[in-house]
């Protein structure tokens, strides 16, 4: 394992393609909080939100890292 996909030609480094994994995951779970009305109960949005997307970048890394080897 190279820690790197190649994309016709393109390296992309592995954490780069998780990145955009739980961006977009981030994207859907902060549109169900919104509109279920959550985002009443949170102090602080913007912090939230990244805090959100750290935990989920988390979980993608922890499933694709057993599937990578």
């Amino acid at each position: 394992m190279t820690g790197e996909l190649d994309l016709y030609g393109v390296f992309v480094p592995c954490l780069a393609a998780w990145m955009l994994l739980a961006f977009l995951i981030s994207l859907v779970a902060r549109g169900i909080l919104d509109r279920i009305g959550f985002y009443r109960l949170v102090w602080h949005r913007p912090l939230f939100d990244l805090a959100l997307y750290v935990v989920l970048l988390g979980c993608v890394v922890s499933v694709a890292l057993p599937l990578m080897s």
